[in-house]
């Protein structure tokens, strides 16, 4: 994958990053600096994409 692409994100991580954005460009931020905020803001959060792994439903393992 290369440096930068956003397919690994989730539908809910792409809007998120979106309406960060749209709010860093009402504050006067360009462009340019507005999406590094909103993705860095969403790693923050989130981790980084989520869409491939196994198991990442998988539920917590259980008391023996």
């Amino acid at each position: 994958m290369p440096r930068g692409d956003k397919s690994a994100y989730t539908d809910k991580q792409k809007r998120q990053a979106a309406h960060i954005e749209e709010s860093e460009r009402k504050q006067g931020r360009s462009r340019e600096d507005a999406e590094r905020i909103a993705w860095a803001t969403v790693n923050k959060q989130d981790g980084g994409g989520k869409k491939s792994g196994s198991g990442r439903k998988r539920a917590k393992k259980k008391a023996a």
